[in-house]
């Protein structure tokens, strides 16, 4: 994973875990209906996939990193369909998901071109009327300082609307969190 070793500790504790589950994804998944066939790119070491197989019938999640994928196939697989592929290029139907969503993840992506394709392929795999949404962090000091030799291209909000619409969506929203500055985004399929 393009992670430092501080990084990846953090992403794969206890502590990150609980994050995601009280605070990141209550946030991000505000209002949003997730439907019966969800799938998640970047699941990353699980926090989100941990909650959300809980929360919707059926879960499907893309991971680019085969050593994260057979940890995940361990802890998951049971529960969820968990498949090794990029999520510029993902190997499924399209219009198959009811919702496609992504947290604390694209910044990991290292150009806008390839968040743009993620996004493309979002569009894509999604049925009519299904909903892209995640969440994703924002440039300050600590942030900066735990991606040190990371990967980190962060989303400008005012920017992702048109972004989004780009790849086909509509009604997308952008908002920031008032406390963390971290932002959240949903969009629609037609």
């Amino acid at each position: 994973m393009p992670m430092n070793r501080a990084h990846r500790k953090l992403c794969s504790s206890d502590e990150w875990a609980q994050t995601v589950k009280d605070r990141i994804l209550p946030w991000a998944l505000e209002d949003v209906e997730l439907g019966d066939e969800v799938l998640e790119i970047g699941p990353g070491y699980g926090a989100n996939l941990r909650v959300l197989v809980d929360q919707v019938p059926s879960l499907t999640a893309v991971e680019i990193d085969g050593d994260t994928v057979r940890l995940l196939e361990r802890e998951w697989g049971d529960r969820a369909r968990i498949l090794h592929a990029d999520g510029a290029d993902m190997p499924l139907p399209d219009a198959t998901y009811s919702s496609v969503v992504c947290f604390t993840m694209l910044h990991h992506v290292p150009t806008d071109a390839l968040q743009d394709r993620i996004f493309a392929e979002a569009f894509r795999v999604l049925r009519p009327g299904g909903t892209f949404a995640g969440s994703d962090s924002q440039p300050s000091l600590r942030f900066r300082l735990l991606h040190f030799r990371d990967t980190m291209n962060t989303l400008p909000p005012a920017a992702l609307p048109a972004r989004l619409e780009a790849a086909g969506f509509t009604n997308p929203v952008v908002d920031r969190h008032p406390e963390s500055g971290g932002l959240r985004f949903s969009a629609r399929k037609p």
